[in-house]
């Protein structure tokens, strides 16, 4: 757009646990507009989550945001035209830009896991972001390398 910045749209919490996180992952769970089935893959993988950590003090909520938070990149690398080059250059990345990486990414690799259902396969991932382990965590552990090498053309930052 050229003119203004699209309204920010207000993101209503879910039903069971009242977190507007919570509803922004099961908008990108969501497929074709379901959203109850959504809902109802996270709060199954929740469950999933509690039944594996009975002994730990942590809500599978505290995991869950946990695991989001080691998932998530700090830093990313653009491409920038720099005369006839083009370089990766490391740049910060915007705190919603953050979340919406991190959730993606887990749902992504939950998606690629191998297992009998979604909700099995996202508590899987859940529990290796929790452990920094999984695709996601890896994923984020490139980001900053790739970043770490480039480095030098930091200066670069637009």
């Amino acid at each position: 757009m050229r003119k203004s910045k699209p309204k920010q749209r207000i993101i209503l919490p879910d039903p069971k646990f009242n977190d507007t996180l919570v509803t922004r992952f099961v908008n990108d769970l969501m497929m074709d507009g379901k959203k109850n089935t959504a809902y109802q893959i996270f709060y199954d993988a929740m469950d999933v989550l509690a039944a594996k950590n009975k002994d730990e003090e942590k809500t599978p909520l505290e995991i869950w945001k946990k695991a989001l938070e080691n998932v998530t990149p700090m830093v990313e690398v653009k491409s920038r035209r720099i005369g006839g080059a083009t370089f990766q250059v490391p740049m910060e990345v915007n705190p919603k830009r953050k979340t919406a990486i991190s959730i993606r990414n887990m749902i992504r690799f939950a998606r690629a896991r191998s297992g009998r259902n979604m909700a099995e396969k996202l508590a899987q991932e859940i529990l290796a972001g929790f452990n920094e382990e999984g695709g996601a965590f890896k994923k984020k552990e490139e980001t900053h390398r790739m970043a770490e090498a480039n480095k030098a053309f930091a200066h670069f930052r637009f």
